[in-house]
C-alpha cells in the first residue's frame, strides 16, 4: 500500500533529456544516483547502463516500482539499482552523490529542507523544468529532445548552506 496519493502524474522523459541530465551531472561509476519521484526509472537504468552507476529510484506509485524493477531487470542492471516504495519527503537518501528530480514548484520547495538536511557538500542536483525559487542554480543548460524543450538546473551541495 502507497503511504499517500501521488502528488503529480507520471510524464516520462525523454530518454535524449536523461542523458543530457546524466550529463549535465557528470555522472560516474562512482556515484550513487537517486531519483526522487523515479516513474518507471529510465534515469536509474540509463546511468547504470552507461556508467555503472549504482542507483536508487523512489517513488509513491506501486505500479511505477513494479515497472521500474522489471525494467532493470530486462535492461540487465537489477543488480546495480533498486526501487523503493516510498514518500520521498520522508525518505532517506543521505549517501545520494547525485539526485535527479522532475517535480513541481511547490514540490521541489517542500523538499529543499530534506536536500540539505541530508546531502553532503558537494552533491549534484538536476532538476528538470523547475528551479528552487531562492536558491539560484549554479548552471542552467537549455535542452531539446524528442520534441520536448526543457531546462535543466544544476545544483552543487555547497559547504555552508546559503541564506534563502
Amino acid at each position: 500500500m502507497p503511504p499517500r496519493k501521488p502528488d503529480i502524474g507520471f510524464i516520462p522523459t525523454p530518454l535524449d533529456m536523461v542523458n543530457a541530465m546524466l550529463a549535465l551531472a557528470e555522472v560516474t561509476a562512482n556515484d550513487i544516483l537517486y531519483d526522487l519521484g523515479s516513474g518507471d526509472g529510465r534515469v536509474v537504468i540509463a546511468a547504470a547502463q552507461q556508467f555503472g552507476t549504482c542507483g536508487v529510484g523512489i517513488d509513491i506509485d506501486p505500479t511505477r516500482i513494479v515497472e521500474a524493477t522489471e525494467q532493470a531487470h530486462w535492461a540487465g542492471v537489477g543488480d546495480r539499482v533498486t526501487f523503493r516504495l516510498e514518500d520521498l519527503f520522508e525518505s532517506d537518501f543521505n549517501d545520494a552523490t547525485v539526485v535527479v528530480l522532475y517535480l513541481l514548484p511547490h514540490l521541489n520547495l517542500k523538499l529543499r529542507p530534506h536536500l540539505f538536511r541530508q546531502l553532503k557538500p558537494g552533491t549534484r542536483i538536476i532538476s528538470r523544468d523547475f528551479d528552487m525559487d531562492t536558491w539560484k542554480p549554479d548552471r542552467t543548460v537549455s535542452v531539446h529532445a524528442d520534441e520536448e524543450d526543457a531546462l535543466l538546473y544544476y545544483w552543487v551541495i555547497p559547504e555552508t548552506m546559503p541564506a534563502l
